[in-house]
């Protein structure tokens, strides 16, 4: 089980590492689209790419608040890709993808480090 934990965490630091470094680049004009760029989205994408990394420093460290931070973490992309994909005229159809990306991402972190220790909790506790 603790393996798992470990898997999400090495996820946590891999999203948000990719998502500092593109939304970073972005920002800084070294990287350039051909789509309408959402400032707004590309600076709450680099400050949950830093969130991602304190979360992967608690799960590693197995702190027991990080289970809120990862509800928080997925809780907002899914948020956030909702109101690209059926609320926004000027979002392009690249972030609305990065973002299910990042939720599905974080859906799979959810499950290994929340979903899968609770199920085998409750398999031990029924024995």
């Amino acid at each position: 089980m603790n393996i798992l934990k470990k898997i999400a965490a090495a996820l946590a630091i891999l999203i948000g590492l990719m998502t500092i470094f593109a939304g970073s680049k972005v920002l800084l004009g070294i990287d350039t689209k051909d789509y309408n760029v959402l400032t707004w989205l590309v600076v709450y994408n680099v400050i949950m790419g830093i969130v991602s990394l304190f979360a992967a420093y608690l799960m590693w460290k197995n702190n027991y608040q990080v289970n809120n931070i990862i509800t928080f973490i997925l809780t907002l992309h899914f948020l956030i890709f909702l109101y690209l994909r059926f609320f926004s005229d000027t979002a392009a159809h690249e972030s609305q993808m990065a973002m299910l990306f990042r939720s599905v991402v974080w859906v799979v972190i959810s499950i290994l480090y929340i979903q899968v220790p609770r199920m085998m909790n409750k398999k031990q506790t029924a024995s």
